[in-house]
């Protein structure tokens, strides 16, 4: 089994690019179990829903940034390590969460939390 690592992710932001330090990504498939009076007591089957993407993403404090907090349609592209491998973009980006952390020893980051509209293999 091969292991499959990430190059760059990198967040474009109204045609601006930011490196990214970590980025977490969750998918929800929108499937929920269909709950029915029967005599198991047990779901009967589910039901298809609406996909949901969510990533949390890390970058650190640089001036010039944007109002994090207002940023809409963007994109997130992870670049893969290999040349012959596909990219994964998430495009339609929009922020939910904004924080910011500062360590001793560290420089100032910033905890972003993005839903994203679509993903794309490229």
């Amino acid at each position: 089994m091969t292991i499959e690592y990430t190059g760059a992710i990198v967040l474009s932001v109204d045609g601006k690019d930011f490196d990214v330090e970590s980025c977490d990504v969750t998918r929800k498939t929108g499937r929920k179990a269909v709950k029915t009076m029967n005599r198991t007591g047990k779901p009967k089957g589910f039901a298809k829903g609406v996909a949901e993407f969510s990533l949390k993403i890390t970058l650190p404090v640089t001036p010039g940034d944007p109002e994090w907090a207002d940023v809409e349609n963007a994109k997130i592209t992870l670049e893969p390590l290999n040349t012959g491998d596909k990219r994964v973009s998430y495009t339609g980006c929009f922020t939910t969460d904004v924080g910011e952390k500062y360590q001793v020893d560290g420089e100032a980051k910033r905890d972003i939390t993005v839903e994203a509209l679509d993903r794309k293999v490229e």
